[in-house]
């Protein structure tokens, strides 16, 4: 049985051109997919997408780019949501509310509108999967982290829900990774770098595996999820972060 998803299938992936996005992008590519990333231009205009890999610049948390970019993109077999942020590193005594309301916008706003998009597009699919990008953080929250933690525990709700309201015939899953080494740790690709909001050492010697995660270490889980071997698979979080966070 395969593992990863089919050549040929259509996926979507928001948050394409992140660290994340361009290993599993690459993969997908590789394995002979029909692959559409959809990032910030600027991330776009960083990290160019593969040869034959469909570009499309949008802001996941605008409502109406969101309708028009998915109303292009025809039929999906699976789509993967990787766009967010975590901001900088505060506590909730010193986290201005705009700060709070920009953070839930980027991950858990944004997920929902694509999500919500994607939905009649995967309906015209093949045994479509969705997959939602989480975070550890949302199980185990952090000093500093509050707005994405909370953001990020509102995409495992909106994962189940999805799962819930979809079955049979769309599966939706979520991945949850601890910190991997990406521009994520200083910003997010595509925003204003920030100050490492990460002691990589000290975290690494926390991590039972010994070391962060790296984008290829999201690869294998996200093609799973999305493929026929996952077939009865559906409402879950898949944690991937080397043995840190063992629920």
């Amino acid at each position: 049985m395969r593992l990863a998803p089919a050549p040929g299938a259509r996926i979507a992936v928001t948050g394409g051109a992140g660290g994340i996005g361009r290993a599993l992008v690459a993969a997908l590519a590789e394995g002979g997919c029909a692959v559409t990333v959809l990032d910030l231009p600027a991330s776009l205009a960083a990290h160019p997408v593969p040869e034959g890999v469909r570009a499309m610049p949008l802001d996941a948390t605008d409502e109406a780019a969101v309708t028009e970019a998915f109303a292009g993109l025809g039929p999906l077999d699976g789509f993967v949501a990787l766009a967010g942020f975590a901001g900088p590193r505060l506590p909730v005594a010193g986290t201005p509310a705009a700060l709070w309301a920009e953070v839930a916008e980027g991950n858990l706003r944004a997920t929902f509108l694509c999500a919500r998009a994607a939905l009649p597009l995967l309906r015209a699919g093949t045994s479509p999967a969705m997959v939602l990008m989480s975070s550890g953080l949302a199980a185990k929250p952090a000093p500093g982290y509050a707005p994405y933690a909370a953001a990020k525990a509102g995409v495992l709700a909106l994962a189940r829900t999805l799962a819930a309201e979809n079955a049979p015939w769309l599966r939706v899953n979520a991945v949850a990774p601890s910190a991997v080494e990406t521009a994520f740790l200083e910003g997010g690709t595509g925003r204003e770098a920030s100050p490492a909001r990460l002691d990589r050492e000290a975290y690494a010697r926390g991590v039972p595996l010994g070391r962060l995660a790296v984008p290829e270490d999201l690869v294998g889980p996200l093609l799973f999820l999305l493929g026929p071997a996952s077939a009865y698979v559906t409402g879950q979080t898949l944690h991937v972060n080397g043995g840190l966070l063992m629920p």
